[in-house]
């Protein structure tokens, strides 16, 4: 199979990309960060990233630029990946060279998010809660989707340095007798309960299964887009408490961020759920939960929370990335003749 056509006026230009468990995401960055051929493709529909990319390229009409970064929901630790909520795997240097590209840059796909945090504008996030940013100091990012995803930016003199971590991962604590019964449920089910395993899309349905069973409610099959779409009606109790449960039990895990990196400029909350919750996460017990941390509840009140309102923050953050002063993800470049 050929590699992609390119033109002078697409190597001017960079291809991005922001890869989740559910959801591809493309765009064209031009050489004043501007998007334009923005497309959402579903994992599923492709055997690998090569066919997302190649469809992508027939769908837009376009030939693809010489130099591309894409954020992957992933650890990112060398060339060989294999997606944590996904099938696909693949060697990115493997497909750097399928696609024909110069240099391909590949991110964790929150690493990439965080660095499109001092990019956006007022009227990209919005607050939940009380707090001020302080400037020049360490700011924390979390977000459910698919997966959880965790990452932040750390001061340093010329601007700041993202992290590149897997804290969506950590263990999950209880903070009352209720949270510590659903947590006991759920090791039933796995001998770890993480925070990605309660704080996500999955997440959600299992908090849903737990709370009916704990109820001696008869099962219900229900996805985790019924369950909010039924919460936020208020046509279920099951559905409500589940809904309930997941943006207090975030709250605790956002504080917990927010104490490791001091992030007094402020934790940022990304991921495709929330965006959807409106009034419902505002007036959850999630702010309440944040600030709920004994001797330092009135440090994290001082502490402001966002929603990210930017779709397509990722994508400006892996255009970021290419210029970022520090090594970021796994970075390979076609080999001078």
């Amino acid at each position: 199979m050929s590699t992609f056509t390119q033109t002078p006026q697409a190597a001017q230009a960079r291809l991005v990309g922001d890869i989740g468990g559910t959801n591809a995401r493309f765009a064209i960055v031009d050489e004043r960060d501007r998007l334009s051929h923005v497309r959402v493709l579903h994992c599923a529909d492709f055997a690998g990233p090569e066919d997302a990319l190649r469809s992508y390229v027939e769908l837009e009409a376009i030939a693809l630029p010489a130099v591309a970064a894409f954020g992957i929901a992933n650890p990112v630790t060398g060339d060989e990946v294999a997606m944590t909520n996904h099938r696909w795997r693949f060697s990115v240097e493997h497909l750097r060279q399928r696609v024909g590209l110069d240099r391909l840059l590949l991110v964790n796909d929150f690493t990439a998010l965080a660095l499109s945090l001092p990019l956006l504008a007022q009227d990209e996030r919005h607050a939940v809660g009380g707090g001020t940013p302080v400037a020049g100091q360490a700011i924390g990012l979390i977000g459910p989707g698919t997966g959880l995803g965790v990452s932040g930016l750390l001061p340093a003199a010329d601007g700041y340095l993202p992290l590149q971590g897997e804290g969506g991962h950590v263990t999950l604590a209880a903070r009352d007798a209720r949270e510590a019964r659903i947590i006991e449920w759920m090791w039933r089910h796995h001998d770890h309960v993480s925070a990605e395993r309660v704080l996500s899309g999955p997440g959600l349905v299992m908090l849903h299964d737990a709370v009916r069973d704990l109820a001696d409610a008869p099962p219900c099959e229900l996805g985790s887009a019924d369950i909010t779409a039924r919460a936020l009606a208020r046509a279920c109790p099951y559905c409500v408490e589940a809904l309930d449960l997941f943006c207090a039990l975030l709250g605790t895990v956002a504080g917990d961020l927010a104490l490791t990196l001091g992030a007094r400029g402020g934790v940022y909350l990304g991921g495709g759920i929330l965006p959807r919750l409106g009034s419902f996460f505002a007036q959850s017990r999630f702010r309440s939960r944040f600030e709920d941390k004994g001797r330092f509840s009135s440090y994290l009140a001082r502490i402001p929370t966002f929603v990210i309102d930017a779709p397509y923050a990722a994508l400006r953050g892996a255009a970021a990335a290419l210029k970022c002063p520090v090594r970021v993800g796994y970075d390979t470049t076609k080999q001078a003749q």
